[in-house]
């Protein structure tokens, strides 16, 4: 570990012990929202404790261990497993205790939306929503649908989902799937191509945590225009008699969400603050971190296949990521929510990074 890890134990093991007691106070959970951010934060710096605990116990095992092989050599097998272990634990808390995501945590907002392409590119949007939901229920993560507008084949004219992990952890929902914003390309023979041609087109997916306290989010009345609207099925048919659904648009920033879910107007257009509060609050954030330095991975706002951050080549059922150089040849199980050997490979590149940075 680095010479600066011994203060930085010391400081988490410190606001680790406070959050138990907070924790332990019934005062505490008198305020739903402070008791779920001090549960968080408790949970996130749970595997740094622990391992640091394992550390520790582990040291005193060796420096035993190393006494006894000076009268009885039987214990030196035993004091070099545990220098093994030792040097290993001491790497996880250097990894642990690395300059990390603040947000890594959180639940997530996901916006996918079609590009150039038409009825294809919207057809390709679908699939992505299903390969996150179908990744979201294998990790045992809510999914709750804010607004989902269909083409006339069935593809995804827009849709927004909010994705929750059921408890708090140090590696939530934003740890997996921040890495996914971006511009996705697809190859393959379109349902509407009938020589048999393969196509290229492109959907944008946009990944946003969930605000913490989405009330502390500075929105005026003056600066939103809401409008409302039927929610629709496939093809703009009604599927609900009363103007329920809600669109708001932001005009300082041109931010434009909407939300159908919910049965009625007031719920859509709480939730509808609730999502566009995200996107403020990650759009502030950008801004803050670009002035601090002139370089920083921003999502896609606008669906550009020059920009693509991976693409799916159907005819070679192969998945490539351009960032990190990942190839296999299992879109088709990629696309039925086995995602983790590429979520895997992802994170490990972030971590190799945060790694250099330390």
């Amino acid at each position: 570990m680095s010479s600066k890890s011994p203060s930085a134990i010391d400081d988490v093991l410190a606001e680790y012990q406070g959050l138990e007691m907070q924790l332990s106070d019934p005062a505490l959970h008198e305020n739903a929202a402070e008791a779920r951010r001090v549960g968080k934060r408790f949970a996130e710096l749970g595997p740094v404790v622990g391992v640091h605990n394992e550390l520790t116990s582990a040291e005193d095992d060796l420096s035993a261990a190393e006494e006894l092989a000076h009268e009885d050599k039987s214990f030196a097998d035993e004091a070099e497993r545990l220098r093994e272990q030792v040097a290993e634990l001491k790497e996880q808390l250097a990894d642990l205790l690395a300059p990390r995501d603040p947000h890594d945590g959180d639940d997530i907002l996901l916006e996918i939306k079609p590009g150039a392409g038409g009825e294809e590119s919207a057809l390709f949007a679908s699939d992505l929503a299903r390969m996150y939901l179908k990744y979201a229920e294998k990790e045992g993560w809510k999914v709750e649908t804010l607004g989902i507008t269909e083409s006339d084949m069935g593809g995804y004219k827009d849709a927004t989902f909010s994705i929750k992990a059921r408890e708090p952890s140090r590696d939530g929902v934003w740890a997996h799937l921040k890495f996914e914003g971006g511009v996705h390309r697809v190859q393959r023979v379109p349902v509407t191509e009938s020589q048999g041609r393969i196509h290229t087109s492109a959907a944008g997916v946009m990944v946003f945590p969930e605000a913490e306290a989405p009330e502390e989010i500075e929105i005026n009345d003056a600066d939103l225009r809401v409008d409302v609207y039927r929610s629709s099925g496939k093809g703009g048919q009604g599927v609900n008699t009363t103007d329920s659904a809600v669109r708001l648009t932001h005009l300082p920033t041109g931010i434009v969400v909407t939300c159908q879910n919910e049965r009625s107007q007031l719920q859509n257009k709480a939730r509808a603050m609730e999502v566009l509060a995200a996107r403020l609050q990650q759009q502030q954030e950008e801004a803050a971190a670009a002035e601090a330095a002139d370089e920083r991975a921003a999502q896609i706002r606008t669906v550009d296949r020059s920009e693509r951050i991976r693409t799916y080549n159907f005819p070679e059922n192969r998945i490539a990521d351009h960032r990190i150089g990942y190839k296999a040849n299992n879109l088709d199980q990629v696309l039925a929510g086995e995602m983790g050997a590429l979520v895997d490979a992802l994170r490990e590149s972030e971590r190799a990074e945060r790694m250099q940075e330390a």
